[in-house]
């Protein structure tokens, strides 16, 4: 009983290195999103970082400041939803297999 506690105890310890590398790595990896058919571009990384936003001058030109806010907000929602997607997938590919399925540990 002794060594499998040992070789839990390893496998627990290589799955958090291997969580830390890929959390580390999230800050690389980016999505984009749009929203008014591309007039506005949000990217954002995987530690869901607002990274840059792209307003299409001709939106600007118009002046329309609630529009340009609420497709703002638009882009920036998706972008976010798109990185937490995107970090949950990364974060799930370390823990596959480790974590029984319908077992809630915040973070995973």
């Amino acid at each position: 009983m002794k060594g499998g506690m040992q070789g839990m105890l390893k496998q627990i310890q290589k799955m958090q290195a291997e969580m830390e590398k890929v959390q580390n790595g999230l800050g690389n990896k980016t999505v984009t999103q749009e929203s008014g058919g591309g007039m506005v571009k949000v990217t954002a990384n995987g530690k869901k970082e607002i990274i840059s936003i792209n307003i299409d001058p001709e939106v600007i030109k118009e002046g329309d400041k609630e529009m340009i806010e609420d497709l703002v907000v638009a882009a920036v929602n998706k972008a976010l939803e798109a990185a937490n997607k995107m970090a949950e997938e990364e974060l799930g590919n370390v823990t596959r297999g480790m974590i029984p399925p319908g077992l809630n540990i915040p973070g995973f």
